[in-house]
């Protein structure tokens, strides 16, 4: 079994953006984070995490690396971030992937690691050298991939031995020196990039469609206030619902923050204060209902026989 823990990360977060008029791309917000942020988040497990480009402010810790000569381009600056690496597979990204997952970082690791079934340019049996994402449109994205160290150092000091450097290289010059599966991304999620304003903003309105719009929401919340917990979305909003009918609309909210104080102060499960409180909202409705008179006019506002 393969140890998809035991690997670095690497994200390329320089270049000059000039479809973006030269702003620091990285650092433009999508769902209230910057970019750079988003794609650290969908990597947290990597031993060491190298940004190569200008210094940032970011959310969590990072090594900071910047390529020889600056503005050289993706080879150069991902042979400045392999120097600061060690682990034998290595996590390759851009910093402009609004929508990378940690699901999609474990499915490269996977099949970087993965031997069996590789096979060679003379067929013979051979290990991989790492996986790559590839887009709905069959285009390669050998900056969303998992390479293995060695094989991806190699490949590099045979590139900058034949041309006299790394500086200015397209990317396929390292793909083509290496043996790599390709993962699907049928979605186009995964891979979809930041390029121009307008896939910056499409970005944006995917974020608040309907189906997303809560998780980003809660996802954000929770990196803006630097906490790791599991929220059960559909359980608390049943509860907000239940609080709200059952008690006054106003206790939703408030509700929901006493939760969050408990399980904060007390180090206690969300969903077990969930229930809980959700089975005293229903207690309270039905002593309502029970109540005598309740929904009959009484006293002053009964109204006189005739």
């Amino acid at each position: 079994m393969n140890d998809l823990t035991d690997h670095d990360t690497v994200v390329l977060a320089g270049g000059a953006a000039r479809r973006l008029g030269g702003a620091d791309k990285p650092a433009v917000s999508v769902g209230g984070r910057p970019l750079l942020d988003r794609v650290l988040a969908a990597c947290p497990d990597a031993a060491t995490t190298v940004v190569v480009g200008p210094v940032r402010p970011t959310t969590r810790p990072v090594v900071h690396a910047l390529e020889d000569p600056p503005g050289g381009g993706p080879l150069a600056a991902l042979d400045a971030g392999l120097r600061h690496t060690t682990a034998p597979t290595v996590l390759v990204l851009s910093a402009d992937l609004p929508f990378l997952t940690a699901g999609t970082v474990r499915s490269l690791l996977a099949a970087a690691t993965r031997t069996a079934g590789a096979v060679g340019p003379d067929g013979s049996p051979a290990p991989r050298d790492g996986a790559m994402l590839r887009d709905a449109s069959g285009r390669d994205q050998p900056l969303v991939a998992a390479y293995r160290t060695g094989p991806l150092r190699r490949a590099l000091a045979r590139i900058r031995s034949a041309h006299g450097g790394l500086a200015g290289l397209p990317l396929r010059t390292l793909s083509a020196e290496l043996l790599l599966e390709r993962v699907p991304d049928p979605g186009a999620t995964a891979s979809f990039d930041c390029d121009t304003w307008e896939d910056i903003s499409a970005a944006r309105a995917r974020i608040r469609e309907h189906g997303n719009v809560l998780d980003e929401w809660i996802t954000a919340v929770k990196a803006e206030l630097d906490i790791e917990l599991d929220v059960d979305t559909a359980a608390l909003l049943d509860l907000a619902r239940d609080a709200a009918h059952g008690v006054t609309r106003p206790a939703a909210p408030l509700t929901t923050f006493l939760i969050g104080y408990a399980a904060g102060r007390q180090g206690r499960d969300v969903q077990e204060l969930a229930d809980r409180t959700a089975a005293l909202a229903k207690r309270w409705a039905a002593e309502s209902e029970r109540a005598p008179g309740a929904g009959r006019a009484t006293g002053a506002e009964a109204k006189p026989a005739e």
